[in-house]
């Protein structure tokens, strides 16, 4: 669940059990329906309807904890479980209020408890790469200007403070780290469909694209005085100062396809031809090494999902008029006049109905789009793609 106060996902707040369903042939286990979204497993009477409990997401790593001890054989990890016995799946975890080693008596439903449980990403390189901001990014940004002493002594620096601390006071400079331009653009966080159901009884048209896995990515101009334009390249949070500044993959992906599809001179382009103070591409990046999915990729390659100005998203229809006419790739668009169904049930036959567009295999799932805004309003990513790539 997104938090609208900080942007960042929860993995763990107080949620409702909407519904329990009997599973054929088990004699200890039931499925509880959380806020009539999320379905998992659970012990058979250890909840009732409308009881609160502790909803734990998909992609969670529970602290080692006394009230955590029977997920060690799973690595304290919360995933996608198939329950091919049962022909049940399986997504998240729910625990009794009265589970845990702290008093929750007092919390509320849509209270969050990521922070105050220890819950993490299950994944470890996503605490780095989704976390509010990086912490080594200073230093980062301060070794990149010197390859050889980073080349030879960065991992030194880096672990050992006095050495990081001094290098910074030497080779440091104010620009570095520079904080996220929120004035043009908002990050790429998307809200699941399983957190928001009741948006199933909305009739009007949506824009179903395709979601492709890999990493979000934003390019940024904005106009400075005496006609100069600043340029950012980013990551999920990281803004880079150049190319040779670390990110969480071996090599610096946002870079590379910043040069390869020669974003600075388009973009450029679209700030001018449309007479814009600042203007934002938001793209994915995927292929070879950015996620389990490849895509039967050699190379890497990225697809457009938003075009932003002042923080105001443009229309799919105009992101895909933009994009066709300065020569960029933009997401695969599967309806742009989908009505939603009444159930989840029906959505993941529609997500699932077709393999994806780019190379026909799996697709991850699929981000539905306000015909008007733009907005990304939320996304149902597919619960067998998630059995095969990411466990």
């Amino acid at each position: 669940m997104i938090n609208k106060k900080t942007g960042q996902r929860e993995l763990a707040y107080i949620a409702k059990i909407t519904k329990i369903t009997p599973i054929e042939g088990a004699d200890s286990i039931e499925l509880v329906t959380i806020n009539d979204g999320w379905v998992c497993i659970a012990k058979i009477g250890e909840f009732k309807v409308n009881d609160l409990c502790v909803y734990f997401e998909i992609d969670s790593k529970l602290p080692q904890k006394e009230w955590s001890e029977f997920l060690a054989p799973k690595h304290y990890k919360v995933k996608t479980m198939k329950l091919g016995k049962f022909g049940v799946i399986s997504q998240g975890l729910a625990l009794p209020l009265s589970a845990f080693d702290i008093d929750l008596s007092n919390y509320k439903e849509g209270d969050f408890l990521t922070e105050k449980l220890e819950v993490v990403y299950s994944v470890e390189e996503d605490n780095k790469r989704k976390a509010k901001n990086n912490p080594d990014a200073k230093i980062n940004a301060a070794l990149a200007r010197h390859p050889k002493i980073a080349k030879k002594y960065g991992k030194i620096i880096k672990k050992n403070k006095f050495f990081k601390f001094l290098f910074l006071i030497f080779f440091g400079k104010k620009k570095d780290a520079q904080n996220w331009p929120g004035h043009i653009a908002s990050k790429t966080d998307v809200e699941r469909v399983q957190n928001m159901t009741w948006v199933l009884k909305d009739k009007n048209p949506y824009v179903a694209t395709e979601k492709v896995d890999g990493s979000s990515f934003s390019v940024m101009a904005e106009r400075k005085p005496f006609g100069k334009i600043k340029y950012y390249i980013c990551s999920r949070n990281v803004v880079f100062e150049d190319e040779n500044q670390k990110c969480y993959y071996d090599e610096n992906i946002y870079f590379e396809a910043y040069n390869k599809y020669n974003l600075k001179e388009k973009i450029t382009q679209i700030l001018n031809d449309y007479h814009l103070n600042n203007v934002a591409i938001q793209a994915e990046i995927f292929g070879p090494s950015v996620q389990k999915r490849n895509y039967s990729l050699s190379k890497r390659e990225m697809r457009v999902f938003h075009i932003v100005s002042n923080n105001k998203k443009f229309s799919m229809d105009k992101v895909v008029e933009i994009c066709n006419k300065y020569g960029l790739p933009h997401v695969p668009i599967i309806d742009d006049n989908y009505i939603l169904p009444d159930t989840l049930e029906e959505l993941q036959s529609f997500v699932e109905s077709e393999g994806s567009r780019i190379d026909g295999k799996e697709k991850e799932g699929i981000v539905f789009y306000d015909k008007k805004t733009g907005e990304q309003y939320f996304k149902f990513v597919s619960p067998n793609f998630l059995l095969k790539y990411h466990q």
